[in-house]
């Protein structure tokens, strides 16, 4: 077990590494390798750097881009000098990038060669951003990452940082349409660490080789390098997530831990290289972000030998912690689990009548514990909302057995998660009345073998107007991100609703998950 004392903040992690194994290897990508104390100099020099351009403490620092190792070194530089990485989804349409940044109000932002013509849309509008800096270069005027880091001073700026301020916001979509920016403070990632840790999934040796595949504006993603790094280990760093690269980068880096979405797992084991690649480093295979089939499970044990499977529950707004599923739990009716608590958290289900429920009756997950976020950014209704006496309100359904373990049913709320990205109908909905024809729209999540589900809307056309379903998406895909586009549009005549107008949603899904044992795929 690693000690986590010497962690006092995230800042503290290159520099206790760089204390105790200078030498070893800390990031490898793309060939490039960054030892620990490379990795330490380079996010003194990231902090300066800000530091020189004006930022203060809790200032907002925006970041796009494909995972890298140059993310990493942002991500601990901007806690070196107290600011606050603001990691945005890269696969948004520029109306919701452009809202990001303007909620949390970002003055510096970082941006990936994929995304600048993006960000050069966004700007004008950001009236708060101020400098930009080009992650891999080749813009005309905004200065090269690796050039301007370099330029800054070396020498560690040291500013004083508490547990209570804020490390990283990431943004999750919010059911009216807009996103939320979810804080996590420098004290929920040093819970995390010790809980992780402690539920047997978060412990990594010392020059262990994890694969860091899962986009970083996820938590999943910042978490896997951040639990890696702060403990010593390798972090072997994928820009884009591609089976055939991931069986390259097992072989050649003998990779003992990763994480993935389910939706990877299947390509993994649909490829036919599962079956000829030498995958017996692999002892850790920790899964989540969206549930698992069952039988993709059974076949991931079978084709991957050796290897302990463990799923994890938790939200953005825990840090990602939740409840872990232990490799040898994975048996029989288990699999349909997502697991018991981990140790320093309470996770209960609570009814309508915010009390306990009775075993096996479902109710609302709650989790209280240290990794429960400071609040949502400039919104202290949602907060208030979602924390009630220190109890995190997730929105999902669910209940718990005699022996403690947790089942996810259903979602109190009407979020969609589509391989791992969330979704809220609002949104979706929003954009789809946006066309002309359209007189009413409901969006509803239904199950897809891939993605575990797919987004479909549910459409009433106006009299007389005509619009087919193709014309339909088309047009939604100008308007918000294509992961959030309708993989598919029914029509009707007309849309259930309650007395008060609400889409009574659950019977607009029902026929499409009949006969499924949990209306979450």
């Amino acid at each position: 077990m690693y000690d986590f004392n010497g962690l006092k903040v995230l800042a503290d992690i290159p520099r206790q590494q760089a204390k105790t194994r200078g030498n070893s290897t800390a990031l490898v990508f793309e060939g490039r390798e960054t030892t620990y104390a490379a990795f330490d100099k380079h996010t003194s020099q990231v902090a300066n750097g800000l530091i020189a351009l004006g930022a203060k403490p809790q200032t907002r620092i925006g970041y796009i881009g494909k995972n890298s190792d140059a993310y990493f070194e942002v991500l601990l530089g901007t806690a070196k000098a107290n600011t606050v990485l603001v990691g945005v989804n890269w696969r948004l349409a520029p109306p919701e990038v452009a809202y990001i940044l303007n909620d949390a109000g970002c003055e510096i932002m970082f941006v990936g060669a994929e995304f600048m013509a993006l960000i050069e849309k966004c700007k004008a509008e950001c009236s708060k951003l101020q400098h930009v800096i080009a992650i891999d270069g080749g813009h005309t005027s905004w200065p090269a990452y690796q050039s301007w880091r370099d330029k800054q001073k070396s020498e560690d700026p040291r500013v004083p940082i508490n547990a209570d301020d804020d490390a990283i916001q990431l943004y999750t979509s919010g059911t009216t349409g807009h996103p939320k920016g979810v804080q996590l403070t420098n004290g929920n990632y040093m819970a995390f660490f010790q809980c992780a840790q402690e539920a047997k999934w978060g412990a990594f040796d010392a020059g262990d080789a994890n694969l860091v595949a899962m986009p970083n504006f996820h938590v999943a993603g910042a978490n896997m390098g951040l639990t890696t790094l702060a403990q010593g280990s390798k972090g072997i760093v994928m820009k884009d997530v591609a089976p055939n690269d991931i069986f390259d980068l097992i072989e050649r880096h003998h990779i003992k831990s990763l994480f993935l979405v389910p939706a990877v797992i299947m390509m993994l084991v649909q490829n036919p290289r599962i079956k000829t690649t030498n995958l017996s480093s692999v002892k850790q295979m920790f899964y989540g972000a969206s549930p698992i089939a069952e039988e993709l499970l059974k076949t991931a044990q079978s084709l991957i030998k050796g290897c302990g499977f463990t799923q994890l529950y938790g939200l953005t707004e825990t840090v990602g912690a939740g409840t872990a599923l232990q490799p040898s739990d994975h048996v029989g009716a288990l699999l349909r689990s997502c697991g018991k608590p981990y140790p320093g958290l309470d996770v209960k289900v609570f009814g309508a009548d915010g009390n306990e429920v009775k075993v096996g009756e479902v109710g609302e997950i709650v989790i209280r514990g240290p990794t429960v976020m400071k609040g949502y950014w400039n919104n202290a209704e949602a907060t208030a909302k979602s924390i009630k006496d220190g109890w995190f309100y997730t929105g999902d359904a669910g209940f718990t057995d005699k022996d403690g373990y947790l089942y996810i049913h259903d979602r109190v709320k009407d979020m969609i998660v589509s391989g791992g990205e969330n979704i809220y109908p609002a949104e979706v909905e929003n954009a789809v009345f946006g066309h002309p024809a359209v007189a009413d729209v409901a969006v509803i999540g239904v199950p897809d073998d891939k993605w575990g589900e797919a987004v479909k809307a549910i459409v009433v056309l106006k009299p007389e107007a005509r619009a087919t379903a193709e014309e339909i998406i088309a047009f939604t895909r100008t308007r918000i991100a294509s992961y959030k586009v309708p993989k598919s549009i029914d029509f009707a005549q007309s849309l259930p609703r309650n007395p008060s107008g609400k889409i009574l949603r659950r019977e607009l899904r029902e026929p499409y998950w009949a006969g499924k044992t949990r209306r979450v795929n």
